[in-house]
């Protein structure tokens, strides 16, 4: 049972890992449509793709008798609310394994897709449907989470429904160590933004964003990027946080149940009638952990969660360009982060989507700082030196954001040229 602060303290402390332990994992995520009628592909149509995709080896997870997941090793394939598909990669050594495991997904998810006449779209935001116009799915949780989420974020169920993102988990040695890669996750967030900006076509249309997706997110609730994530925040400042943040469900027995009406405190306290007054679990404060939607969080690992979804030529990049930092070169980026004034790094967040690259931030725009954090992610690559079969490091999967940076043209860039051309919806999939 999960009663006292210190419980929490002590399962982000479970999380500390020798550095020579340190993994990585990797999940992202694609919108799915119909080739037929260009619409996003119904629940049906996702129980065909994933009885498909066991051929390949992946097992079903079932609720309720509805199949909502599949599974592979440490792998697994999950249903978002408005049937994106996420893959979930398993804890991986370097960027050469974690690039390899997306290829050989994204391989058989292309065997499975095309057979069944799906097309896939790999962008931060759907870029064709109305939010009324998207099927959900059977996933329980779903339900609750669509009637309490509006409450708190005017966007929040476009982020449900019509948003879809790449996300990198890391490791941490220490308390000391998990402080300052907190601290930098945080402050680089307005340069993920801006670097990894893949959401421009909003309902077939230039919405005048380059990360829409970025946007939404800012508008969802229990999401953002709090203040405090922006300090030294250790452990007990987080366990604070957590215990004092709204629960957005309980699950009891195989029902769901709204939390809105409760802070994690009042779980920990017994004061929730509706589940006989009990306890959480630890499984429950997994839950919670999970369910808070800030732009990065902490459960026995650290989630970075700003970067929209790309196609293949990026799917790498952003992971590896984290890992550089965080994995290789942390002290150097820590250093040069702490200069930064917090109330610049939360204005640059809040412009970012719109302005990308154009954003000032301490008298310098983005893209100044995205050279130089990929300078510094390249020095921490080649000091991991890891070697791939072909003798290459890691820094080969910077290369798509070095071009980004010289030609000063992101992927939002891209689709709004190739798009607003000739509006041709096929611009839009993947290729």
């Amino acid at each position: 049972m999960i009663n006292t602060k210190n419980q929490i303290i002590k399962y982000f402390e479970s999380g500390i890992k020798d550095p020579r332990d340190f993994k990585i994992g990797i999940e992202h995520e694609k919108f799915l449509f119909d080739n037929k009628n260009n619409r996003r592909v119904d629940y049906p149509k996702i129980k065909e793709m994933f009885e498909a995709l066991i051929e390949f080896g992946w097992n079903p997870i079932f609720e309720k008798g509805n199949i909502i997941a599949l599974n592979k090793g440490g792998k697994n394939i999950t249903l978002e609310p408005g049937n994106q598909i996420e893959l979930s990669g398993d804890k991986l050594n370097h960027m050469h394994e974690a690039c390899s495991e997306s290829q050989d997904y994204l391989f058989e998810l292309k065997q499975v897709t095309k057979k069944l006449g799906i097309k896939i779209v790999s962008a931060g935001f759907d870029p064709i449907s109305k939010l009324n116009e998207i099927p959900n799915n059977p996933k329980q949780r779903y339900e609750v989470m669509t009637k309490d989420m509006p409450l708190g974020g005017e966007l929040s169920l476009d982020m449900m429904y019509r948003t879809c993102g790449t996300q990198l988990n890391v490791d941490y040695e220490s308390e000391e160590d998990f402080i300052k890669k907190f601290k930098v996750s945080n402050a680089i967030v307005p340069i993920s933004i801006a670097l990894f900006a893949n959401s421009s076509i909003v309902e077939k249309k230039n919405s005048s964003y380059l990360s829409y997706r970025s946007k939404v997110w800012q508008n969802t609730s229990r999401g953002g990027l709090p203040r405090l994530f922006l300090e030294n925040l250790n452990f007990e400042r987080y366990a604070d946080f957590v215990i004092n943040f709204p629960i957005l469900f309980i699950q009891d027995k195989d029902q769901y149940i709204s939390g809105r009406n409760y802070i994690f405190k009042d779980f920990m306290e017994g004061k929730i009638e509706e589940i006989n007054n009990r306890l959480p679990e630890e499984a429950e404060l997994t839950t919670h952990l999970s369910t808070i939607f800030t732009e990065n969080r902490l459960k026995k690992y650290i989630e970075l969660r700003s970067m929209d979804t790309c196609g293949w030529d990026c799917l790498c990049a952003g992971p590896a360009f984290n890992m550089g930092m965080l994995y290789g070169n942390l002290d150097e980026v820590h250093d040069l982060v702490s200069k930064w004034e917090v109330d610049k790094i939360i204005n640059a967040y809040l412009e970012a989507p719109q302005k990308g690259f154009n954003t000032q931030l301490m008298g310098k725009d983005l893209l100044y700082w995205s050279s130089m954090l990929l300078d510094l992610s390249r020095k921490g690559l080649e000091t991991r030196d890891v070697m791939s079969k072909k003798g290459k490091n890691e820094t080969i999967f910077l290369n798509h954001l070095q071009n980004v940076i010289d030609n000063k043209t992101t992927n939002a860039d891209h689709m709004i040229n190739k798009f607003s051309k000739n509006e041709d919806l096929n611009e839009l999939y993947d290729k």
